[in-house]
């Protein structure tokens, strides 16, 4: 059965006069009509879910497929629809909030409040897991908030557990402008299937155009075959075909009478669906032409509200409205919607395009604070920025306000110039108003963003300067604050003590202020520093960190302590204590939106995976970070150099561009855990190159200061790398961790079974290869060819002929993946994001090639596909089944 409500929620049949469109969107929609039946037929046979993800230019037929599918299904059945506005700052949850009206119960009272991703992930999965399988559509995801975007990665993962099919539809020709969808569309955990539907057919055109005199070839060569164009078209003036769809779409308007063309003027101007009640509060007596309009068939009713049938239609009558006109209607549109207690996302679109600047700050920032405890960061950042827009006319000190809070979203989303751009006119604001404690605080949130931009030396004189304001003031949670901001500084340095003595400051205040924030802040600095010197205590402290963090729900805290509970233990290479706290965060943090923390921890993954010699994994976890866009510099500099380090140890090319730009990135930070990882990836790769010359000026300064902090595995890992190239030095036992001091000085075969012991068998292997035992250079060498480790295995077979040895084997040649088309493996991850509908110059910045690069591995795709088109690639490629290999890089 069909959930009460749900039918009139869907997009209705089109009236008689409509009939054409109907037609013309389902032509040549049989095969697609037959997957989605199939697909549906299995969740009804297994009842395990699955979704799938409907692409296709505007105007193709995406919303009359859905709706037809979801018609033509045999009871029982459960239909549940969702939009996403096309308002330019979307409401957060949109598509959720319709569904949730639809199903009431707890998804209702969840959403009757702000709530985060994980929750309504959860409610709605509870609510898929009837015994009545359900079709679930979220329609125009391309305009999806990033808390629906959060959502539907959740979904994704476990759609497997409820007997539902999701559909969820896009514009793929959008997708540029749609950057973050684009990720999501490539990170999916269990990559949803994926469909396209494409232009009709100039034979489906004919038929159409069968009744009219008009030309049907020129008809198709002017509409592309775009059904919606195709059908707009023909409902205009005979024998004439319009230039673009906004011609089309006009001229069908100008068939109204003048006051019914004004009405559908004033649904144009409500983005989205418009309540009949709305409609005739705005309307007054052009309500009673209705009826003309939906005879016309360009607005569509349902359940109570109207629509234009597409938003190609919406968008070409809006932009056609007189100025003065225009400004009227969103007038009118404001002062409705604030009498019927609207969504502020709504209030605050049309306040914007009222010109009415005390309405867009009374509901730009409620709408921006709405979206931030929902997870709808990027939405937040726009909210504010509307209001920043108008904020002339405000005091200094609630301008600084705004700006304070548009940095915290600018912050989050890893937009760190825009953050401390905002942040810097914050602090000028309060200082020029002599607000001393405000200034104070604004000095340590601008040394904090500072050191996320690596401008560490600005940041560090700023953090100190904030603690000498405001120890001039009365103690309060401001000092304690900037007390604790330094204690992280000092610990992120690896500046025990002093992280240590600044930590307990912080904490001493934060008890005698009952202030939980600080307390957790603190603590956690404490615990980093205690752990990063090896103390036995540190993970408890910092366990006792994120438990408290956990119960105040402080989940920005929560993240980075997983960080921390993380970061040791791969630098210590006590890799399962180190996967268990990276499977942890990685779901809090997935779960709660924290994706800057995220993609620290899967930069730590990607380490992780290169040291237990699972390059494969260890790659596409770098894919991972280096494809996000909210990526920092921090995870970004640690991706760049594990990516450079596998393509160095398998012989690949482009090692050095990955290594070139990590290196730019950390090379005046001065942070030990930044510049090391780099340093150690360039050294490896010059040795492996045969440039030792090089190893000598990439590691002297990072050895040194490992050295200082007493950081054992950080200095025995540089050391070794310069000792492998020829540098003997003497340095302090105890200031190197044993598996490398081991291999440095022997027994190889001891070093080699301590490096077995953690897991490492590349290190392993290279121990090996200092053996004066034959037997033990071939098992080396036969481990290495294992690994793919190209260089390495020739360095093992030339110490082999070095010692007489005859017919050493030369292994495997560098060899194409296993797959019926001979690509490369390379070619297979250029095929894999090109099946993404990335551009050449997007897969370059994505595979961290350059584009010419790319270019020639397209071109032997192609050839070895046998096709001409990306198109063609694309669609060759998932008959043969070779982008199920590469989905497997889409793993968290």
């Amino acid at each position: 059965m069909l959930t009460n409500g749900t039918e009139a929620k869907l997009p209705v049949s089109v009236p008689a006069s409509g009939a054409s469109e109907a037609a013309g969107a389902l032509l040549e929609r049989g095969g697609s009509m037959a997957s989605l039946s199939g697909m549906f037929a299995d969740v009804r046979r297994s009842s395990h879910g699955r979704m799938v993800m409907l692409g296709g230019e505007a105007g193709v037929g995406k919303t009359a497929l859905l709706h037809g599918f979801c018609v033509a299904q045999a009871k029982p059945v459960r239909v549940l629809w969702g939009n996403c506005e096309p308002l330019v700052t979307p409401r957060p949850l949109g598509p959720f909030l319709d569904i949730a009206a639809l199903t009431g119960g707890e998804l209702e009272e969840l959403l009757a409040s702000p709530s985060r991703p994980y929750e309504v992930a959860g409610a709605l999965l509870r609510e898929l897991s009837g015994s009545v399988p359900c079709v679930l559509v979220l329609e125009d995801v391309h305009w999806a908030d990033d808390a629906t975007l959060d959502v539907m990665t959740l979904l994704a993962e476990r759609v497997t557990t409820v007997p539902a099919l999701i559909l969820a539809s896009f514009r793929d020709d959008e997708l540029d402008r749609a950057e973050q969808l684009r990720f999501v569309l490539g990170e999916m955990v269990r990559g949803p299937g994926r469909m396209k539907l494409e232009a009709l057919s100039r034979a489906s055109v004919a038929a159409l155009a069968a009744e009219r005199a008009i030309d049907a070839e020129a008809l198709h060569r002017m509409t592309g075959g775009n059904p919606f164009f195709v059908v707009e078209a023909l409902a205009g003036e005979p024998e004439q075909i319009p230039d673009t769809i906004r011609d089309a779409v006009l001229a069908r308007a100008a068939r109204l009478a003048g006051p019914a063309r004004r009405l559908l003027e004033t649904v144009a101007v409500v983005p989205g669906t418009v309540e009949l009640g709305l409609l005739e509060d705005l309307a007054g007596e052009l309500f009673e032409r209705l009826d003309e309009c939906l005879a016309c068939g360009m607005l569509s009713a349902r359940a109570g509200q109207l629509a234009f049938r597409h938003e190609l239609s919406r968008l070409a009558v809006e932009e056609a409205i007189p100025p003065g006109r225009r400004l009227s209607l969103h007038r009118a549109a404001l002062k409705a919607l604030v009498a019927r207690d609207g969504d502020p996302a709504r209030l605050a679109h049309h306040a914007e395009a009222a010109g009415d600047a005390g309405a867009v700050m009374r509901w730009a920032p409620a709408a921006a604070e709405r979206a931030a405890s929902s997870g709808s960061h990027r939405e937040a950042a726009a909210q504010y920025a509307r209001a920043l827009r108008f904020a002339g006319d405000l005091p200094p000190v609630s301008r600084a306000q705004l700006l304070t809070r548009y940095a915290e979203e600018c912050y989050v989303m890893s937009r760190f110039e825009e953050a401390l751009s905002a942040q810097q006119q914050a602090l000028g604001l309060l200082s020029s108003a002599g607000q001393r404690l405000a200034e104070g605080d604004a000095m340590r949130r601008l040394s904090r963003l500072m050191f996320f931009a690596s401008r560490t030396d600005e940041g560090e004189a700023l953090a100190v300067e904030a603690v000498a304001l405001l120890e001039q003031l009365p103690p309060g949670h401001e000092l304690a604050m900037a007390y604790a901001n330094v204690s992280q500084r000092r610990s992120v340095v690896e500046d025990t003590e002093e992280a240590l003595a600044w930590g307990a400051r912080a904490g001493r205040l934060a008890a005698k202020l009952e202030d939980d924030e600080v307390a957790v802040y603190a603590m956690t600095n404490v615990g980093a520093a205690q752990a990063q010197a090896g103390r036995a205590e540190g993970p408890a402290t910092l366990e006792r960190a994120l438990a408290l963090a956990q119960r105040h729900g402080l989940e920005e805290h929560a993240g980075r302590i997983f960080n921390q509970l993380a970061m040791w233990p791969v630098r210590q290479r006590r890799f399962e204590l180190a996967g268990e706290k990276l499977r942890e965060g990685l779901e809090y943090c997935t779960e709660r939106g924290l994706d800057m923390w995220r993609l620290y921890l899967l930069a730590m993954r990607a380490r992780m995976e290169l040291d237990l010699g699972q390059w494969e994994q260890a790659r596409r976890s770098t894919a991972l970070v280096l494809g996000d866009p909210r990526t920092t510099p921090v995870p970004r500099g640690w991706a760049l150099a594990v990516l450079g380090v596998i393509r160095a140890r398998r012989g690949e090319d482009d090692v050095q561009a990955p290594l070139d730009q990590a290196d730019g990135i950390v090379r005046f930070t001065g942070e030990l855990d930044r510049t090391a990882a780099v340093a150690s990836a360039r050294a490896e790769a010059a040795w492996l190159a045969g440039e030792g010359d090089v190893v000598d000026a990439v590691t002297a300064a990072p050895l040194q200061l490992a050295l200082d902090v007493g950081s054992r595995w950080v200095a025995g890992e540089l050391a070794y790398w310069r000792w492998q190239a020829g540098i003997r030095e003497t340095l302090p036992e105890q200031a190197l961790a044993e598996p490398y001091r081991t291999a440095m000085s022997g027994p190889a075969a001891g070093a080699a079974e301590l490096w077995e012991c953690l897991g490492c068998p590349y290190e392993a292997a290279l121990a090996r290869l200092e053996s004066e035992e034959e037997d033990d250079i071939r098992a080396a060498m036969g481990q290495l060819q294992r690994l793919e480790a190209r260089p390495a295995t020739a360095i093992a077979a030339r110490r082999l002929r070095e010692r007489g040895v005859r017919n050493v084997p030369r292994g495997p040649r560098r060899r194409t993946r296993e797959n019926p088309a001979g690509l490369t493996g390379r070619e297979l991850e250029v095929l894999n994001l090109l099946c993404d509908g990335l551009r050449n110059a997007q897969i370059a910045e994505r595979l961290v090639l350059s584009e010419r690069t790319v270019d020639h591995h397209v071109s032997s795709v192609l050839h070895k596909l046998g096709v001409a088109t990306r198109g063609e690639a694309a669609a060759t490629a998932l008959r043969l089944g070779l982008p199920a290999e590469g989905n497997e890089r889409q793993r968290r």
